[in-house]
């Protein structure tokens, strides 16, 4: 079985005023945590897409080893980033795992978990103690569904409303992703660190 990640990392960080995929975070930045365990969990191909501050992105994270996907239309939601990527997946890709940019808590083990127990499965997504998150599992047959896909939620309809999809179980609560300043100082807190405006 052949997987590809795609690290969903073009939004404009609207709501919190700045780039968010260049938050300080554990010696780097969010985003750099978050391509650190897609590097570690052993993908044959790494995609990421990037769109809102791009260019600041390319000169303040390690992008080395991975396939920069540069999305145009980043502004009309996270479906239109899943398009430019699976244009690039490589064709012996079984599927793709979904992983968000903006959080670092999700694990190498977890994906592994994901891959272990949903990969023949169209759809598997992660079942946490406190409701269903990322990383999100599509497998190959759906890729033309995803395509024809529009705006921020629209994987989410897949999980909901598909005949073959997988939960996966995985302890502990859904990992923080970061959209406002709020949930940044939340990672942050759980991290051990205080952070000040």
């Amino acid at each position: 079985m052949t997987a590809a990640a795609v690290v969903l990392a073009a939004g404009e960080s609207s709501r919190l005023g700045q780039p968010k995929q260049l938050l300080a975070f554990r010696g780097g930045t969010l985003l750099d945590a978050a391509l650190r365990t897609a590097r570690a969990a052993g993908f044959h191909q790494v995609l990421v897409t990037l769109g809102g501050g791009a260019d600041d992105v390319r000169a303040g994270v390690d992008l080395a080893g991975l396939e920069v996907v540069l999305n145009p239309d980043f502004s009309t939601g996270c479906a239109s980033s899943i398009r430019s990527a699976l244009r690039n997946v490589r064709e012996d890709a079984d599927g793709i795992v979904l992983l968000l940019g903006d959080q670092p808590g999700v694990t190498v083990e977890v994906i592994g978990e994901l891959l272990a127990q949903a990969a023949s499965a169209s759809v598997g997504v992660c079942r946490y103690d406190d409701g269903l998150g990322h990383p999100l599992w599509f497998h190959r047959r759906m890729f033309e569904t995803l395509e024809n896909m529009h705006g921020d939620k629209a994987v989410w309809k897949l999980v909901e409303t598909g005949d073959d999809v997988v939960e996966v179980r995985v302890r502990g609560p859904v990992p923080l992703d970061v959209d406002t300043w709020d949930d940044y100082q939340a990672l942050l807190g759980q991290d051990g660190h205080e952070v000040r405006r």
